[in-house]
């Protein structure tokens, strides 16, 4: 095939192509899913898988329908298959759950409209937790932060994937403001020093994290 309609990555049959419509954290408005829906019935998309990012992603669609759903879903694409920032992961917090000691919702959406499409030599997640219980998966992303009561704990470099590592503490005790700063001095860096396609785990493992700490510190 050529090439793929915009915000589409083709599937296994190498005939059709999913999309990820961006809901940022996970939060999804009620007006929202019944668009989805209608959108689906609409144009017989055949699944809507949820995803382990939180996201919904539309499998199963035409080349020649792409545009049209996305103009009907009205949506912004999220980030797939791009060098860049895909997503922001982030577990209820102080919001609803009773083990909340910080505001990983108000955080995380920070993170995701700060950082979200950034530009990478390969894919980034970020995984915000509001207690240490790390729900949100902190050290298995590439940036992952948790909560305790004396502030956020920051991570970097873990990956989920068939490679997988225990990202590096960087820093405790730290502020949402601090812990913006310091997410965009290792993503900045991040791109200045790493190989194409290298992802942050095997960045920090080829580098090593003292230097790394130097660096962003």
């Amino acid at each position: 095939m050529s090439d793929a309609p915009r915000g589409a990555f083709i599937q296994r049959d190498k005939q059709t192509y999913a999309i990820v419509p961006r809901t940022p954290l996970g939060l999804v408005a009620p007006e929202v899913l019944e668009n989805i829906a209608r959108v689906a019935k609409k144009y017989n998309i055949p699944i809507i898988k949820i995803t382990s990012a939180q996201r919904l992603a539309l499998v199963g669609l035409k080349p020649e329908i792409v545009e049209e759903v996305w103009r009907e879903l009205g949506t912004d694409v999220g980030p797939a298959v791009e060098p860049c920032v895909h997503y922001v992961q982030a577990c209820p917090g102080t919001t609803v759950c009773k083990f909340g000691v910080l505001d990983s919702l108000g955080l995380g959406m920070r993170l995701e409209k700060m950082l979200v499409g950034y530009e990478l030599p390969a894919k980034a997640k970020i995984g915000v937790s509001g207690c240490p219980n790390n729900c949100g998966e902190a050290y298995v992303r590439d940036i992952g932060v948790f909560a305790r009561k004396s502030g956020w704990t920051f991570i970097f470099g873990g990956n989920s994937g068939s490679r997988p590592r225990l990202g590096d503490v960087l820093a405790e005790k730290l502020t949402d403001d601090q812990v913006i700063e310091l997410a965009q001095k290792c993503l900045d860096y991040y791109k200045a020093n790493a190989k194409g396609k290298e992802r942050t785990a095997r960045f920090i493992e080829r580098i090593g994290i003292d230097e790394f700490k130097k660096a962003v510190l």
